[in-house]
């Protein structure tokens, strides 16, 4: 068919093909050419032209399985559906799938036995129905199971997570560098951005490569201590991706997959210790301290079932953190900060040296309540900026001086229509903005804060400016703020 699917592997039928072999929309059929053979899920073509009775057409990764050309000869024999199949069944009819019924959803998922159709009623399922924490272990474990496992021989491993919601929260880039040069392994993973302006891999690109196989993991970390790659470069958990990808449309987050999904990535490199902040605030993904703590509950309730030490932290989610939003101008605020600039964000400072310390405590590197005056020491002294360097270098530098990073060349900068005190900047907002404007992908966009909450503005000063590197982007950008900038002055 010269197409590919993205994964799912199909075989399209002439109706009548399918109409005498009893075949239905979505049945399964094995498929053999000599010594290869694979299951593929069947659609149908109307027309002869499409594809002529007699006749498959195959897409592109059924054709790499079979090694098929154009008119190659293949046998096809009827499959059952998959049993994974039944238990999403099971599920949507809302009684609690058992561990081997969650792991043969996930392997079918992750070697697209599976439609994404079909993934979607599991994922509607759990949304609607609820997991419970035997499910949510369960789900957990698979989706490890399911990947490559680093494992570096290490006492200690450890990791930190966000759970995202607050733009410019960059504590990653300082955290990595400053554990790394305490001694500690810190295999860092990170997604690209799905709706934010940026996340830790996509900012991280602006310095460095992130897209590293295995092997250039290991060699990074082995050398420096640490590394911040994009995780969906490696097959560690790999169904997460595609349970997100099915998520994403309706913003479907059951509390189960959100638990796994992170559990699973920390589990994915063999984290023993992990720090996790949950941001709590207006317009960020969690709004009340209430839903945090229950949050933080059951966070701790999977590490112990899967044997790993988890600290969670809830911190304040009301505002974007730094002064930079979007790739560009996050690296931008990571590498002042290192270096000590006198431009440096001092939120995203004192976040950073709080989780670092934590960290520092939770693995006897420092004794209680003196990990943050020893994470502050390793900055002060210039120790963990000339880690990061290394960590770019080995990765594979492309900007190390901050005044090298290129900013979008379109401005447009927003002023205060009135007197007062800053009284609230949405996080929504922010990222509206910064994503109109072309983040993640065009990395120079982004937003410059000039003010933040409890600033006080006069009429007619800068707020904030927008960068852009496409002025019709830009369009977007000044369309919106007719409507809304995000800023409320009382």
């Amino acid at each position: 068919m010269d197409v590919a699917t993205g994964g799912t592997l199909v075989a399209v039928m002439n109706e009548n093909d399918a109409l005498m072999l009893d075949l239905h929309l979505a049945d399964r059929i094995r498929l053999k050419k000599g010594r290869r053979e694979t299951i593929v899920v069947v659609d149908f073509a109307q027309s002869e032209k499409a594809v002529p009775q007699g006749s498959l057409g195959l897409f592109e990764e059924v054709l790499e399985k079979l090694n098929a050309e154009d008119g190659d000869s293949v046998k096809i024999r009827i499959e059952r559906k998959p049993d994974s199949l039944r238990f999403i069944k099971k599920k949507l009819d809302g009684k609690e799938l058992k561990y081997n019924e969650v792991k043969k959803i996930i392997d079918d998922t992750v070697s697209n036995a599976i439609t994404t159709i079909e993934l979607t009623y599991y994922v509607a399922a759990n949304y609607m129905r609820g997991m419970s924490m035997k499910e949510t272990v369960a789900l957990t474990r698979s989706m490890i199971d399911a990947g490559d496992k680093l494992d570096f021989g290490r006492e200690y491993v450890v990791d930190k997570h966000c759970i995202g919601g607050v733009p410019g929260n960059r504590t990653t880039m300082v955290i990595v560098p400053i554990l790394a040069a305490a001694g500690l392994t810190i295999p860092k993973t990170s997604s690209r951005s799905i709706t934010s302006p940026a996340g830790t891999a996509d900012t991280m690109e602006v310095l460095s490569e992130v897209s590293l196989p295995i092997n250039d993991i290991y060699r990074v970390v082995r050398k420096a201590g640490g590394c911040m790659v994009w995780g969906g470069a490696v097959d560690l958990a790999p169904a997460d991706d595609t349970i997100i990808n099915v998520e994403h449309p309706l913003s479907i987050d059951a509390e189960g997959q959100l638990l796994a999904s992170i559990m699973a990535k920390k589990g994915s490199v063999s984290a023993t210790h992990v720090i996790i902040d949950i941001p709590v605030g207006r317009d960020a993904k969690i709004e009340s301290v209430k839903e945090a703590k229950h949050l933080k509950m059951q966070f701790e309730r999977v590490a112990r079932e899967i044997g790993m030490i988890v600290k969670v932290i809830i911190t304040d989610g009301s505002q974007p953190i730094g002064k930079g939003i979007g790739p560009a101008l996050e690296a931008r605020d990571v590498l002042w900060l290192l270096k000590g600039d006198k431009r440096t964000p001092d939120d995203l400072r004192q976040k950073s040296l709080r989780m670092a310390g934590l960290v520092l405590e939770m693995t006897g590197n420092a004794k209680k309540g003196k990990g943050r005056q020893k994470a502050r020491d390793i900055l002060d002294s210039g120790e963990a900026y000339q880690k990061f360097i290394e960590i770019i270098r080995l990765q594979g530098a492309r900007v190390t001086d901050e005044r090298k990073i290129i900013l979008g060349k379109h401005k447009l900068r927003v002023k205060a229509k009135k007197n007062g005190t800053v009284k609230h900047i949405s996080n929504k907002s922010m990222a509206r903005i910064a994503r109109l404007a072309g983040c993640p992908k065009d990395k120079g966009a982004g937003i410059m804060l000039w003010k933040k909450k409890g600033d006080k503005v006069k009429k007619g000063e800068k707020i904030f400016t927008v960068f852009a590197e496409n002025r019709h982007k830009m369009g977007y950008v000044r369309e919106f703020l007719d409507e809304i900038d995000g800023f409320v002055v009382g």
